[in-house]
């Protein structure tokens, strides 16, 4: 008899909608303030489905938060030289609080160059080399979206983070970095590991929290987690089965009862990055605003 799933849902959708309705009532406060409405530019170049329908929901998200959304749609053609050039316009524009170019790019483009090219203050992906160097050394910076969401869901979940052993299975710059960063601030103790890391899965089973952002589908089995840790699985993953595509995430959820939480795949930790970049919005305005402003909740 196969024994009951009994880890606890980790429920992104409802603390990214508490976000985002908190953010919505910084946001009227700032009006509220100001008389100023903070500003969301969103580049997209190409035509990439999924860039395409993530882009779209950041607008509807934007707007629905009560802030400004400036969307740029550029031909799959576009040049360095061109992108470049509408980042100085965005960079120098006092309505735009924050830029986001939506990756990935084109081939053809250069992404690192074209990140560096964001004000750091107004870069909410929180990419900018400036911003990870600030993050590094804990000060204050704009932090990746969905660290800073995974971040928030581990809180809301444990509380207190300090001296719980975390694993980050990832070592991307945009989440497995940053991720490590953001738990040593909260006293965890650390450990950042790949898919080349030896003996993963025993190390897996030492992990009170485990965080993995690795883009391979159900990849942490069951067996390799310890009994009562939380687990964030970022991945998102479509793979094909009988019938229509299936989305899963780098963890083999239904092998994972004995974890005493986990986020769900989508439902987990998708919704809480957008909230963050909408949190991420309101505070750079905030910070670009010195001293005209308080500071707002969804900091």
């Amino acid at each position: 008899m196969q024994k009951a799933f009994e880890a606890a849902l980790i429920d992104g959708k409802s603390l990214a909608a508490s976000l985002v309705e908190r953010i919505a009532g910084d946001v009227a406060v700032i009006k509220a303030e100001t008389g100023q409405t903070p500003g969301l530019a969103v580049v997209l170049v190409g035509e990439d489905p999924a860039s395409a329908v993530y882009v779209k929901s950041k607008h509807r998200q934007t707007e629905a938060a009560g802030m400004r959304s400036f969307v740029h749609r550029l031909p799959v053609d576009t040049t360095q030289d061109a992108l470049m050039s509408l980042l100085d316009q965005l960079n120098a524009d006092p309505a735009v609080n924050g830029i986001l170019v939506q990756l990935p790019l084109p081939p053809h483009l250069e992404a690192a160059e074209v990140i560096n090219a964001i004000n750091p203050a107004k870069d909410v992906d929180g990419f900018h080399i400036s911003n990870a160097g600030l993050l590094a050394t804990g000060q204050e910076a704009l932090v990746p979206c969905t660290p800073l969401g995974c971040t928030m869901l581990l809180k809301d979940r444990l509380s207190d983070l300090s001296g719980l052993n975390a694993l980050v299975i990832g070592k991307s710059n945009i989440v497995g970095k940053p991720m490590a960063q953001l738990l040593m601030a909260e006293n965890c103790t650390v450990t950042v590991a790949h898919s080349r890391t030896r003996n993963l899965p025993e190390l897996c089973r030492t992990a009170d929290i485990l965080v993995v952002a690795v883009g391979r589908p159900e990849m942490v089995r069951g067996d390799w987690i310890k009994p009562g840790a939380t687990v964030i699985d970022v991945g998102i993953n479509r793979v094909e089965g009988k019938g229509k595509p299936r989305i899963v995430g780098d963890v083999a959820f239904a092998e994972a009862g004995h974890a005493a939480a986990i986020t769900p795949v989508p439902g987990g930790v998708g919704p809480m990055t957008i909230a963050c970049l909408l949190a991420n919005t309101v505070t750079a305005f905030r910070r670009q605003n010195k001293p005209n402003t308080t500071r707002f909740a969804a900091e």
